[in-house]
Parts: C-alpha cells; structure tokens; sequence
C-alpha cells in the first residue's frame, strides 16, 4: 500500500497527518515535488524530486501510481487523469474525488480559471484550518481502511 503527495500544492499539515497515519497503520509515503521539500525522516517516507516543467509531477504521479493506491493532490485535472486510470484520489480539504463528481468539479474549476482570468474575481483557497484538517483526516481514515480491505 501506497500513499502518494503532489508536494509542491499539499499543505504541510496534511503532509503529516498521512504520515502519522502511515506510521500507524505501515504503508509507504511518496512525496513528489518538481523541487526539493521538506521531507520527515522516516523510513516509510520517500521524496522523489522531478526535472522541473509545466506537469513534470502530475505526469510523474500518473504513471507511476497504481489501482489501489491514493494519492493526495489539489489539481483538479490530475485528480480526473488517476480516477480514470482507476487510482484512489483526495484533496487535502478532504473532498474525495471520484467517477460521480468529476465532472462537476472540472466545470467548476474551468468557470474558476476564466473568471480569474478575466479579472472577476481573484486570489485562491481560503488559509487552511482545523476544519480542513479534520476534515481531511475522516476522509484519509475511510479511504485507506477501504483501500487496506480490498487489498
């Protein structure tokens, strides 16, 4: 079992609630970045640092992740590339993003990106909080018990 981070969006404090859930529960941590970041010194924590460009970490996490592993990352796309390739996927504000919602959340996404890009509205995410972490760690807990029983 497997947990992958897109590390270069992933805040800090989900990076360490998938990893206290890795050191409780034994599976591996892989952190990509297209730079070099932070990285806890456990054995079951890996980083691997891409050649830099536009989607070098997105295309990393798409091939080298498998069915029955998750990855956490924010970017919409990439999240709707691994559920079509059949690999488990959650944003670290604890939304889950699967076949049902894709759709819905690439839309949004797109009205997002246009609306910015037209100067509608501005700026990103709100600062992220105890809601999301808790959030985050139900989440994390009901995906990787499903994961683990279908193993």
């Amino acid at each position: 079992m497997r947990v992958w981070i897109d590390a270069d969006a992933c805040p800090r404090a989900a990076r360490d609630q998938v990893v206290k859930f890795a050191l409780k529960r034994g599976f591996e941590v892989v952190l990509v970045a297209g730079q070099p970041v932070a990285r806890p010194s456990f054995t079951c924590v890996r980083l691997i640092v891409v050649p830099s460009g536009p989607d070098a970490a997105d295309d990393y996490l798409v091939e080298h992740a498998v069915p029955g592993e998750l990855v956490i990352c924010s970017d919409v796309p990439l999240a709707d590339r691994l559920v079509k390739k059949g690999v488990s996927a959650l944003d670290p504000r604890g939304r889950e993003f699967d076949e049902r919602n894709m759709g819905e959340r690439l839309a949004v996404r797109n009205l997002f990106t246009d609306l910015r890009e037209q100067g509608q509205v501005g700026g990103g995410q709100a600062a992220y909080g105890e809601k999301d972490r808790q959030a985050f760690a139900n989440s994390l807990d009901r995906i990787l018990t499903r994961l683990m029983r279908q193993a």
